[in-house]
């Protein structure tokens, strides 16, 4: 993109600050190349920012700030009659299968990684990283026998117990997933709560099913429950029928997350909209949260007025303190 030739330049997105403040940097090097440096030059200056565990991000926003045009959907002045979103923190422990599970592979992890080097090692903690995940979510997820039974996630039962409530009201909610093979046990477990079947879409969908689905949920009779997987549902849909939102895992971005989470709070929508993020006390899942909150947090600071490290490249100790079962939260 850097080589196109031209009078004036812009970007629009969503996410300028998507994961590290390195994408501010890439952004501006096309729109308005030598603002902010080069890329090793703008690294120090970061560096320097937040060298005292108290980041300053002033004198950066100031330098950005006459370059970005930015809504919010909560500036009242551009939108006037959109309702609230209230965001709250679901707190699960784990049933004893699952941190059985847990603590195997937090064991098996650490055996690993004492031999293991280069992008081999990389590769490893990448697929624990994921299985932790999916034990957190129902240890069926990762051993595939199917059964799904919900007694055995705390994650299914405490959903169980929220979409009671959701049902009790005659509310309707969006669930979403990273996981495609999850959203079919998700929307049998719902089904028994709701009473009726809900709706699934994830990238298997055909697409001129996408269309269909949508105003099925629309109608006042039509289905209470809306399961999505995060990519194939997460853009580009129009739920304004529900009031709920539900993240029943977490993604690494916030971004991500927002996006998904605004395909109920949109402008249509004419209810408060409540969004319930699903964190499994005691695993990673804790310290997955707190770095989307960092993310975000860096993202506010320069855009309103941290990068963090790869998951990766973190030594051996950072990595097995990041993953570590806390059993008394846990089990909470």
């Amino acid at each position: 993109m850097r080589k196109l030739q031209t009078d004036a330049r812009m970007v629009l997105t969503g996410t300028p600050v998507e994961n590290h403040l390195g994408d501010l940097w890439s952004l501006f090097d096309f729109i308005n190349p030598g603002l902010l440096g080069s890329a090793g030059q703008f690294a120090t200056f970061v560096k320097q920012i937040t060298s005292d565990n108290s980041s300053h991000y002033a004198p950066l926003r100031r330098l950005v700030a006459p370059y970005i045009l930015r809504r919010l959907k909560t500036d009242k002045s551009i939108i006037s009659d959109l309702p609230d979103k209230t965001e709250m923190k679901v707190f699960c422990g784990l049933s004893p299968t699952q941190a059985r599970l847990y603590q195997q592979n937090a064991d098996a992890l650490a055996k690993a990684l004492e031999t293991i080097v280069g992008i081999e090692r990389r590769g490893l903690v990448l697929a624990y990283l994921m299985r932790f995940k999916q034990i957190c979510n129902h240890p069926d997820q990762l051993t595939k026998s199917g059964n799904y039974d919900p007694s055995h996630s705390a994650k299914f039962t405490r959903l169980a117990a929220l979409c009671e409530e959701i049902a009790s009201r005659g509310e309707k909610a969006l669930v979403f997933t990273q996981f495609r093979e999850l959203t079919d046990p998700l929307e049998s477990c719902l089904a028994a709560v709701f009473g009726r079947r809900g709706l699934v879409l994830h990238g298997g969908t055909a697409v001129k099913h996408r269309q269909n689905m949508v105003q099925q949920f629309q109608r006042d009779d039509g289905p209470p429950f809306f399961v999505l997987s995060l990519k194939a549902g997460g853009t580009g849909l129009n739920l304004t029928a529900a009031t709920h939102v539900i993240h029943f895992d977490r993604w690494w971005n916030p971004a991500v997350e927002n996006q998904a989470t605004d395909r109920a709070f949109r402008i249509g929508q004419k209810r408060n909209v409540l969004v319930h993020k699903f964190i499994t006390s005691g695993t990673l899942e804790e310290k997955i949260d707190s770095l989307i909150t960092e993310k975000q947090n860096t993202a506010d600071a320069i855009l309103t007025g941290g990068s963090e490290k790869s998951l990766t490249e973190m030594n051996n100790a950072e990595l097995l303190d990041f993953i570590r079962l806390d059993l008394q939260a846990a089990s909470a």
